[in-house]
């Protein structure tokens, strides 16, 4: 028995969208709030071996709200503790990097966390290596947003140029 194309059509369809909002919940899975703070796709870049330091990153940490705010301190069951760093590089390309008391975020602003440059979080005293495909638990503490806990990927980062679509992997 041969079924018509246009029987097949609205199953077609049905099926496209399921997978679609699959998809997207998965892509939602990466995401986290508190209060005015979205934190999306939080990673962590696999660890050499030996190694007793790792970094953390957000694809984007953003501030929706009216009234800034700022990530105060955060924690990890993975390291003995999580430092806020910055890094720059200077005039004669040194490259800086310097422990701050806190991540400033504006109203309405969007920091973008990015491996090799600006700010991120130090994994420090690593209890076992980072290893890719893992995922462990994080803790974050903003000022005026609260606690939230995230999970955090470990995974080594794409070109810089696909960072911006790293949440939908």
């Amino acid at each position: 028995m041969k079924i018509p194309g246009s029987a097949i059509r609205p199953w077609r369809t049905l099926l496209v969208a399921v997978f679609a909002a699959l998809a997207y919940g998965a892509v939602a899975a990466h995401d986290f709030s508190v209060g005015d703070i979205r934190i999306t796709h939080p990673f962590a870049t696999p660890s050499l071996p030996g190694a007793t330091t790792g970094a953390a990153y957000f694809v984007e940490l953003e501030n929706q709200g009216t009234k800034a705010d700022k990530l105060l301190r955060a924690s990890t069951p993975v390291a003995a503790r999580v430092e806020l760093h910055n890094m720059t590089v200077d005039a004669q390309g040194v490259m800086r990097m310097r422990e701050i008391d806190g991540l400033e975020l504006p109203s309405k602003a969007t920091v973008k966390m990015r491996p090799g440059m600006g700010d991120h979080l130090m994994l420090v005293g690593l209890k076992k290596p980072l290893k890719e495909g893992e995922t462990f638990p994080m803790s974050l503490q903003f000022e005026r947003a609260g606690k939230v806990e995230v999970k955090v990927y470990v995974q080594t980062p794409p070109a810089a140029g696909a960072m911006a679509d790293m949440h939908g992997h």
